[in-house]
């Protein structure tokens, strides 16, 4: 059977027809590159060490998908170094001194510096990674790690004080979209042989979450598909039969966008928590923004619990600070932990209630001036006015709590905070209670 790719054109460019659809599109220059333009930008620090040619180290760190492997291969066509690859999952100190060795008969007999190209190097020991150290430092290698994990913690300092650390940034739907379109047209790719509906692109942007490989690889999937339908066009239907993945019906523009996420808040204050994961799982297939997430998260965690379950704010913003920090797709995991966190906590708005009002009465002109005792005292002639002459310490008392009026005259005796006798609030009652009866004693 012949291939949906054997086609004449991609015989004559002297691409194997046969090589996956992400291979044979693999750019050939930096040029060709998408995304990554802090990097490969006119006066950015990965042109400017590419096209001087300049011996150099590189551990490139970012996630799955976003171009490290080939902007490893791109750099030594550019360069016209020889190339060698080896992978930390299948090579040890032995393949390494092996390649080290080859790199220095090659730079002493032909002139010709080496590329070793690590991918995921922090899958190394400590000692394989410290086998690596004297080539760099004398510049018998040029050696570009990649990572997918945070290199300060997963490689060791030595070699990163001798290599340039780049962060790659995960590419934008335009960016992936960039890339299928290319290869949909290109006599290196599918040289027009189908042609993709829209939905069938925003399906594809979705699944690839970021990742120009995965979308390279559900597109050619797609293709085949299509082919075997006797049909030129890549439509939803057929790429989900491929790619074995259905569209989430989602809009991250439009009316689905906020109505998701208005149900994944409702879902939380209702305390169902099964409801709540759903609607997350939705917004997270879809390809929502994770901080946007988080961000909706924090604010539930003191609009709709608050004090009747005071962590559950810590777990809200250690999640966003976890998505921050590993990213997608495993950012998904403490985002689903503050939801069942939040969902099953007890419920309060007591804090919400509380701010609105209060505001409201401010807005209201109820704002009076601050009573004489708690004003600044520190400024001079401050207590020729007075300023501070009647404040009580509190610390001075037994109890650290003295009657003495803090807010101005129009709000004595006003309460803004009620708590609810749920969770943490219900002790939190009883004690605010005793408070203010000592602290208004004899107003």
């Amino acid at each position: 059977m012949s291939s949906l790719f054997d086609e004449p054109a991609q015989e004559a460019s002297g691409v194997d027809p046969g090589a996956p659809l992400a291979v044979r599109m693999r750019p050939r220059s930096l040029d060709e590159v998408v995304g990554q333009s802090h990097l490969l930008g006119p006066r950015a620090p990965l042109r400017r060490l590419v096209e001087g040619d300049e011996p150099m180290s590189l551990v490139l760190y970012g996630p799955p998908g976003t171009g490290k492997t080939t902007l490893a291969h791109v750099i030594s066509l550019t360069t016209e170094r020889q190339f060698v690859q080896l992978s930390a999952l299948d090579s040890g100190v032995k393949e390494v001194r092996a390649v080290i060795g080859s790199a220095k008969r090659e730079l002493t007999y032909a002139g010709r510096r080496t590329v070793l190209f690590i991918d995921e190097v922090h899958r190394f020991s400590k000692t394989q990674q410290d086998s690596l150290l004297s080539a760099v430092e004398d510049r018998i290698v040029s050696l570009i790690a990649a990572t997918t994990e945070n290199p300060f913690f997963s490689v060791v300092s030595p070699l990163l004080s001798r290599s340039l650390v780049l962060a790659l940034q995960p590419l934008s739907d335009d960016d992936v979209r960039t890339v299928l379109r290319r290869a949909l047209t290109s006599d290196r790719g599918l040289d027009g042989a189908v042609t993709l509906t829209e939905e069938a692109e925003e399906h594809l942007l979705r699944v690839a979450g970021g990742d120009a490989r995965k979308a390279l690889t559900a597109l050619e999937s797609g293709a085949g598909a299509a082919r075997t339908a006797g049909t030129g066009v890549l439509d939803l239907a057929t790429l989900e039969t491929a790619v074995a993945q259905a569209a989430v019906r989602y809009d991250r523009q439009g009316d689905q966008h906020y109505d998701v996420a208005s149900a994944l808040i409702k879902s939380i204050r209702g305390s169902d928590v099964d409801a709540a994961l759903h609607y997350l799982a939705r917004m997270v297939q879809a390809g929502e923004d994770p901080r946007f997430i988080a961000r909706r998260l924090v604010i539930s965690a003191s609009e709709d619990i608050g004090m009747a379950d005071p962590t559950a704010l810590q777990t809200a913003v250690a999640a966003a600070e976890a998505v921050a920090f590993i990213g997608m797709p495993e950012g998904h995991f403490p985002l689903a932990q503050a939801v069942v966190h939040l969902a099953t906590a007890p419920k309060s708005n007591a804090v919400t209630v509380a701010m609105g009002e209060s505001v409201a009465d401010v807005r209201a002109g109820l704002a009076g001036p601050v009573p004489p005792g708690l004003r600044d005292a520190h400024h001079a002639g401050a207590r020729k006015l007075g300023h501070g002459r009647t404040y009580v310490y509190p610390h001075d008392h037994p109890d650290g709590v003295v009657p003495q009026q803090y807010p101005p005259d129009v709000l004595v005796g006003r309460d803004y905070y009620r708590p609810t006798g749920r969770g943490a609030e219900a002790p939190i009652a009883a004690r605010l209670a005793k408070l203010r009866a000592i602290v208004r004693r004899g107003r």
